[in-house]
C-alpha cells in the first residue's frame, strides 16, 4: 500500500503546484497563497511553496514571516538558488550584510547565470566597505549578462533592475579606469606622460571611453587595439634586424623538428581539444579530418620545459629573438603543422601590439598560402615574415604533403621600449582582473 499512496501524494502535489502557479500568474494572489498553503499540507518543506509564500509575505509587508519561510526552505534545500537569492534580498533589506553576502555568494557559485544575484553580491560587498572585492564581481556579472544580450540598455534590462544595473555599470567603469591607470602610474612618473600617450589612448579605447578610429576596416583586434601604428598586413623585413640570425639556423631547427615529428609525441591541437562540432567555423578539410597541430615551446606565456629540452638548438635561436613576453598571455612559440587538405578558416587575433612571425621549415609544392585580408602570402623555406593577425586571415594546404613552420610572437616593431614595458604591465593586470571576475 505504501507505493500507491506515495504515488497518489506525488500526483496530488504536482496538481496542487500547477494550480497554485496558474493562480499566481493570473494575479489572483489570495487564492494562490491558499493553494501554496495546501501544497505545504502535503509536503511541509516544499521549496517552491515556501518560496512563493515568502515572496507573498514580503509583498504584504511581513519581512519576518518571509524570512522564516525562506530559512525553513533553506534548511531542507540548502542548494536551492532561488531560495538563496530571495533570502539574500531580505537579509540585505534588514541590513544583515554579511548574511546577505553569504547567501548571494552561494547562489552565484551554484548558478553563475544568475546575473542579478551576482550583481547583488557586488552591491552587498560595497555595502560592507569592500570595493576592491565588489569591482570584479560586478564586472563579471555585467560582462556575462551582456554576452547574452542583457543589460545593454533599458530595452534589455528588467525595469526593476535598471537603477541597480545603471549605478553599478558606472561603478565598474570608474573602478576599472582607476585600477588600470594605477598600473601605469610608476612608468608615467619615471618616463613622463608623453611617453605613454599612445598606451593611454589604447586603454581608453579598451575601456570604451574613446571610440577607435580604424585605419583599415579589415583590422579588428579582439582584445586591445593600439592606435597610431602603421597599418600593414605584412611588416617590411627591414624592421626585423634579427631575421638573419634566425634564418641562419633554419637547417638546425628543421632537423630537430623532423626528429620530434617522427617521434610523434608532444604535439597537440593548436586550438585545443574540441570535437568536430566545436571546430566548425575554425577548421575544415577536403581530405578527412583537418589537422592543425603544434609542438609548443611557449603556450600562453608559459615555457614547456619538456619540449624545450628536446630541441635545444631551436630554443637557443628562439631565445635570441625579441619575443613578446606577457605573463600568462604571450608568447606562443611552436612548430605549427598543417596537414594536406586542411584549411584554417578566417579569424582575427587579439591585439596589434604583437605580430606573428613564421619561419617556414617544410613547404611542399602545390597550392598553400596565407590570405591576410586580401594579401596572399606564400611561404618560402628559410625566409621569415611577420604579419598583423588582427587583420582577418586564413590559411590552407591543398598540396599533397604537410607544411611546417616555426611560429613565434614578437612585439610590433613600431612600439617603443617604454610602450612595450607599459603594455606588459597593463595586459597582465587586465588579465588578472578578468580572471578574478570570471570573464
Amino acid at each position: 500500500m505504501t507505493g500507491p499512496s506515495v504515488a497518489a501524494s506525488a500526483a496530488e502535489l504536482d496538481t496542487r503546484r500547477t494550480q497554485a502557479r496558474a493562480l499566481l500568474q493570473a494575479g489572483r494572489s489570495d487564492e494562490a497563497r491558499r493553494a501554496f498553503e495546501d501544497v505545504l499540507r502535503i509536503a511541509a518543506d516544499d521549496a517552491e511553496a515556501l518560496n512563493a509564500l515568502a515572496v507573498d509575505a514580503h509583498g504584504r509587508g511581513r519581512p519576518d514571516e518571509a524570512c522564516a519561510l525562506l530559512e525553513q526552505a533553506l534548511a531542507a534545500h540548502p542548494d536551492d538558488t532561488t531560495v538563496l537569492s530571495n533570502l539574500g534580498v531580505l537579509q540585505r533589506e534588514r541590513n544583515d550584510f554579511e548574511a546577505a553576502r553569504a547567501s548571494f555568494a552561494r547562489a552565484s557559485e551554484l548558478a553563475p547565470d544568475l546575473f542579478a544575484t551576482r550583481l547583488r553580491l557586488g552591491e552587498t560587498l560595497l555595502a560592507l566597505g569592500r570595493p576592491e572585492q565588489a569591482l570584479p564581481v560586478c564586472f563579471g556579472a555585467i560582462f556575462a549578462a551582456q554576452q547574452v544580450g542583457r543589460w545593454l540598455g533599458d530595452a534589455s534590462t528588467e525595469p526593476a533592475l535598471r537603477p541597480l544595473v545603471t549605478r553599478l555599470i558606472r561603478f565598474v567603469a570608474a573602478g576599472r579606469h582607476q585600477l588600470f591607470n594605477a598600473l601605469l602610474a610608476p612608468l608615467r612618473e619615471r618616463h613622463g606622460a608623453a611617453a605613454l600617450a599612445r598606451v593611454d589612448k589604447a586603454l581608453a579605447i579598451h575601456l570604451g571611453e574613446l571610440q577607435p578610429r580604424w585605419p583599415d576596416p579589415a583590422q579588428r583586434p579582439k582584445f586591445l587595439f593600439f592606435p597610431d601604428l602603421p597599418t600593414e598586413r605584412v611588416v617590411p623585413r627591414e624592421r626585423f634586424p634579427w631575421y638573419a640570425a634566425l634564418e641562419a639556423q633554419t637547417a638546425a631547427i628543421r632537423g630537430e623538428m623532423q626528429r620530434v615529428l617522427a617521434e610523434d609525441t608532444g604535439f597537440e591541437p593548436f586550438l585545443g581539444h574540441f570535437d568536430d562540432a566545436q571546430l566548425e567555423g575554425h577548421l575544415r578539410s577536403d581530405r578527412g579530418a583537418p589537422v592543425w597541430n603544434a609542438f609548443f615551446f611557449h603556450r600562453h606565456g608559459r615555457r614547456n620545459e619538456a619540449n624545450a629540452a628536446r630541441c635545444p638548438l631551436t630554443m637557443a635561436a628562439v631565445e635570441a629573438v625579441p619575443l613578446c613576453r606577457v605573463r600568462e598571455h604571450a608568447p606562443e612559440v611552436c612548430f605549427s603543422v598543417l596537414t594536406p587538405g586542411s584549411h584554417i578558416l578566417p579569424h582575427r587575433g587579439v591585439t596589434n601590439t604583437r605580430l606573428v612571425t613564421h619561419l617556414p621549415l617544410v613547404v611542399p609544392e602545390g597550392d598553400l598560402a596565407l590570405d591576410i585580408s586580401g594579401h596572399l602570402q606564400r611561404w618560402e623555406e628559410g625566409r621569415c615574415f611577420s604579419f598583423d593577425d588582427t587583420f582577418e586571415h586564413a590559411a590552407w594546404n591543398r598540396s599533397a604533403h604537410t607544411r611546417v613552420v616555426l611560429l613565434l610572437d614578437v612585439w610590433n616593431p613600431y612600439l617603443t621600449d617604454i610602450e612595450c614595458e607599459a603594455l606588459t604591465h597593463l595586459i597582465s593586470g587586465i588579465g588578472d582582473f578578468n580572471r578574478q571576475a570570471g570573464a
